[in-house]
């Protein structure tokens, strides 16, 4: 059996207590670690990213004060003259300072095939003089045992349940709720959707700059939105008011494959869920669909397998030659516990470097080859590993040997000069942060340049200035500040405060949400969408008042602020506020007001009767004479018979069904009749002053509205006498006085005319011209055969060549039987009233 080092004692502090505070998510480690280390009079602490380093230091300043502490990560250095406690990155931890105590977070990190090599170190080889603190998950505590034999335990249980709550969908999410993915392509699809349905979302991803992520979390926390969409990026100990975290994916891509996120990776980031003493849940999406049981129990009840090996690198370096320091690096672990790191960045730059003929001619002796080591270690935060990155290194190196010992300035300045642009898209401005923050890492190594505090502010301040245009970028595409805050003050139930500017646009809580075009709210968002649902919800709450107003003032309009437009819609100064719809009479539809949510029932009665006042008002002048007709009180037996059907078919009837009736009539009915207007003509019977423009229009829309035509209808341009018989029904061209013949409807006067002419031609021998005749209707020529046709004349040409038109005759029946007569029948009853048979 392989014997294992006792590394209890380890580095520096020989003999200095060994604690592992192990446990899940929320239970308080950091804040143990932190409270101990201040009861140290120096100590160090190690954190897995920039930003908890950052947001940790902030707060043991606000405790012990900035000269008592110190900031070192990769990009930036905080350091006082004589700081008492130091917080870091984990990979920027100065080991070589003895410090009272020594904490390093998330210790499972130690199995991370990427970085886990430098935790496993630290967890080897870093100690404190009195004590030394491991916080981390229960799956690592195994191999501490074995690797740290001396090692204290200490678990802490969470604060808070964490329950599992099912899937749902992503639009039905409750709020305070993240939602991860593990690309950005998908982050900022999930991200967009959620604007669209939700007003707004803040975003996380790893590639963010730590200032752009803060203020992305900011906007949560603040709760200027009520999601978050992220990558497993808030898996490390992101603090946030999270209720619940719902796995849009499951599946995530670990640098050679995609695969299923085990169990304790989904604990990880579903602990974000809860705070404190406040519960969590966490769940999927309906895409994912439901997890395994086996995954939930285990997260649920924290139980997951062990950690088995741990990443491990040799960090006993040769620096002799290239070759030597590359031999090292591959050195096998010592033990079947560790096993060795897949090559790293800085392993990858170096065998790249090596094969530089040059290179390796200035990478002679140990200082130069331990300053290549140096180089190899700038990172690459664009994470391409590409040719550039390589090509920028050598650079480095080459300027570092021959310009004594120095970058040039000149280069230096152009290369940063490069990034200090804020224009572009979200992906143009990551990549820039990415670049800039390899050159804070790189001003941050004082002895490459001749004024690294001048470069330090200079790649500081372009990073905050690009993080700054990244975040305002984010914010824009991915956040609707204007839904999100009346989503947020609906859901309080407070008061909206809001009001119609003069060109009719709503502004509500100082955000345009729409227009308002008579009592109709038209939102500034997709029809049916749930934005525009928001955006009705609080213009019916904010525009009570400016309703109310508008009613009264509706109320008091007077007519000729009204219209009747020929698609049937009724507008009060111009705007839409009813359409007509078919009712009890072709003379009588009824008003139905435009119902967009901010009437209630009364009010809509009251729009209504206004329209309903004027309209009958409308009917009343331009219809005039077929009402008088309607209403005469000095019609009596068959005038009165007549009279009716006239009105019923909008004032203009064919003679044939009715000739009887008019044969019969009396000098006095005729004269009455004609008192009215009414004329009866050849075919028709009809009034003339129903052939105005305005009546023609108003006859044809209340029919097409009693027989629900789609509107508009053709209606007659005014002055035409004929035109095309199409578009409508043979009764439409009947009801406005335009009786079909053949393909041409023919205004009743003129069709009178027309056959008045041809009768007398008949009775008199006149002779009227083709030319005179189409003249007179209308219709050219060659257009006119179809007409008389169509009314059912003949043509005839006699010997002279005189043409000639007359009506067909009908073929007179034998006489038959007489049936005996219904006594019931209308025409019966007229007949009797009249005199007739």
């Amino acid at each position: 059996m392989t014997s294992v080092p006792d590394y209890s004692g380890g580095g520096l502090g020989v003999g200095g207590r060994v604690v592992a505070v192990l446990g899940p998510t929320n239970t308080g480690k950091t804040y143990l670690a932190i409270e101990r280390m201040l009861g140290h009079r120096t100590g160090m602490i190690g954190f897995p990213l920039r930003l908890l380093a950052r947001e940790n230091y902030d707060r043991i300043v606000s405790i012990k004060g900035k000269n008592a502490v110190a900031l070192v990560t990769g990009e930036e250095k905080i350091l006082p003259p004589n700081p008492s406690y130091w917080v870091c990155t984990v990979e920027s931890m100065p080991l070589d300072r003895a410090v009272d105590f020594l904490a390093v977070d998330e210790v499972q990190l130690c199995a991370d095939p990427e970085r886990g090599h430098i935790f496993t170190d630290r967890l080897l080889n870093a100690r404190g003089l009195v004590e030394t603190m491991f916080l981390g998950s229960d799956t690592v505590q195994p191999l501490i045992r074995r690797l740290v034999p001396k090692a204290d335990f200490i678990s802490r249980p969470r604060f808070s349940q964490l329950t599992y709550a099912g899937y749902k969908k992503l639009t039905r999410l409750p709020p305070r709720s993240c939602v991860v993915a593990f690309s950005a392509t998908d982050v900022y699809a999930l991200a967009e959707l959620i604007r669209r349905q939700r007003g707004g979302t803040a975003v996380v991803l790893g590639a963010l700059s730590p200032r752009t992520r803060n203020a992305q979390v900011g906007l949560y926390q603040a709760g200027e939105v009520d999601y978050l969409v992220a990558t497993d990026a808030i898996g490390m100990g992101l603090n946030m008011d999270v209720d619940h975290v719902a796995f849009a994916r499951i599946v995530k891509f670990d640098g050679f494959a995609p695969r299923r996120l085990r169990a304790p990776e989904v604990a990880q980031i579903a602990g974000r869920a809860g705070r404190h003493m406040r519960d969590g849940t966490f769940g999927t999406t309906d895409e994912v669909g439901e997890l395994e049981a086996d995954v939930v129990d285990r997260v649920e009840n924290h139980e997951f397998e062990t950690i088995k090996t741990l990443m491990w690198r040799n960090s006993k370096l040769r620096f002799d030659t290239p070759g030597y320091l590359l031999k090292s690096l591959e050195e096998r672990p010592p033990i079947p516990e560790l096993i060795r790191a897949r090559d790293a960045d800085d392993h990858l730059a170096l065998q790249a470097l090596v094969r530089d003929h040059e290179i390796m001619d200035l990478a002679k002796g140990r200082d130069n080859v331990r300053l290549l080591w140096e180089v190899c270690q700038v990172p690459d935060f664009r994470k391409v590993l590409s040719d550039a990155h390589t090509r920028l290194l050598g650079q480095i190196f080459r300027y570092l040997r021959t310009g004594f010992g120095r970058l040039d300035e000149d280069w230096v300045a152009k290369q940063i000069a490069r990034l200090d642009r804020t224009e572009g898209d979200i992906d143009a401005l990551v990549a820039r942060i990415a670049h800039i923050r390899t050159w804070t890492y790189i001003s941050n190594r004082p002895a490459w340049l001749k004024d690294p505090v001048h470069w330090q502010g200079q790649t500081r301040a372009i990073e905050d200035k690009l993080s700054d245009a990244l975040h305002e970028r984010l914010t824009q595409r991915f956040i609707d500040r204007r839904s999100a805050t009346l989503v947020r003050t609906l859901k309080d139930g407070r008061e909206l405060m809001g009001g119609v500017r003069a060109d009719g646009e709503v502004v509500v809580e100082g955000h345009p949400v729409g227009r308002l075009e008579g009592f109709r709210f038209v939102p500034d968002a997709p029809e049916r969408s749930e934005e525009a649902r928001n955006l009705m919800s609080a213009a019916r709450r904010a525009l009570r008042e400016e309703v109310a107003s508008r009613l009264r003032a509706f109320e008091q309009e007077p007519d000729d602020a009204f219209a009747l437009g020929m698609d049937g819609v009724l507008t009060a100064d111009g705007l839409p506020v009813a359409k007509l719809g078919p009712g009890p009479s072709v003379l009588s539809p009824v008003v139905l007001p435009f119902d967009e949510g901010l009437l209630d029932q009364g009010q809509l009665d009251r729009v209504r009767a206004r329209l309903e006042r004027w309209l009958k008002d409308r009917v009343a002048a331009r219809l005039r004479p077929l009402l008088a007709l309607r209403d005469a009180d000095d019609l009596t037996g068959t005038a009165r018979g007549l009279a009716f059907q006239l009105v019923e078919n909008m004032g203009a009837l064919p003679r044939a069904p009715v000739a009887p009736l008019v044969e019969g009539l009396e000098r006095a009915d005729r004269k009455a009749l004609a008192k009215h207007g009414v004329r009866l003509g050849v075919s028709h019977l009809y009034l003339t002053a129903l052939a105005k423009p305005g009546a023609v229009e108003l006859r044809g829309l209340l029919w097409a509205v009693k027989h629900k035509l789609p509107l508009p209808v053709p209606i007659p341009p005014p002055g035409r006498v004929s035109v095309e018989a199409a578009g409508a029904p043979p009764a439409f061209w009947e009801a406005i006085g335009y009786p079909a013949a053949g393909p041409r409807a023919l205004r009743v006067d003129m069709l009178d005319r027309l056959e008045t002419e041809l009768l007398k031609g008949v009775k008199e021998g006149a002779v009227v011209t083709e030319a005179a005749l189409g003249q007179m209707i209308g219709v050219k020529p060659e257009e006119l055969g179809a007409v008389l046709k169509g009314l059912g004349y003949t043509r005839s040409v006699a010997e002279d060549g005189t043409v000639a038109w007359k009506r067909r005759r009908t073929h007179r029946a034998r006489p038959r039987p007489e049936k005996p007569v219904n006594t019931d029948h209308p025409f019966a009853k007229l007949r009797q009233l009249s005199g007739i048979g």
